[in-house]
């Protein structure tokens, strides 16, 4: 699996997602510009001891991106989703992007990839869940639908 942050604004946010990533073997690919630098102490300090454990890499762009990972199948989380993340299915190199907490993903990506937009369900009047939280509640779901790949 590979999880894409585009944008991301909060260290914190970002270091939890990082462990998350160790923990699970997805790779994490941030797309700039990041709201801070990957040296960020708070962003070490959520990540701890297992930034050994996790492929991080960092692009300029998102066409860099799907450049990169042409022929694999994208996900894009969104609030403005009509699918439910639950109701797609994820094979084990799947693609998984979520946008930067203020803003989610741009518009005009949600736009080109209408038919992979999903959505975590909550209550009408909650805006979203916490970037960690998202990326946690999806890449779970894609891991169970894969057979855990491996995970004990």
């Amino acid at each position: 699996m590979h999880i894409v942050l585009i944008e991301p604004e909060i260290p914190g946010n970002t270091g939890n997602i990082a462990r998350l990533c160790a923990a699970t073997g997805a790779e994490l690919h941030l797309v700039k510009p990041l709201g801070f630098i990957i040296d960020d102490k708070h962003l070490k300090r959520a990540g701890l001891d297992y930034w050994h454990l996790v492929k991080v890499s960092v692009h300029e762009n998102f066409a860099e991106v799907e450049t990169l990972l042409s022929g694999k199948q994208f996900w894009f989380s969104s609030t403005k989703a009509a699918k439910f993340h639950t109701e797609v299915r994820y094979t084990a190199d799947d693609v998984i992007c979520f946008g930067k907490e203020t803003a989610g993903i741009d518009e005009k990506i949600l736009r080109a990839h209408v038919d992979e937009c999903i959505r975590i369900p909550m209550v009408k009047d909650a805006r979203s869940l916490n970037l960690g939280n998202s990326v946690a509640v999806v890449l779970y779901e894609a891991l169970r639908q894969t057979g855990f790949g491996g995970l004990c």
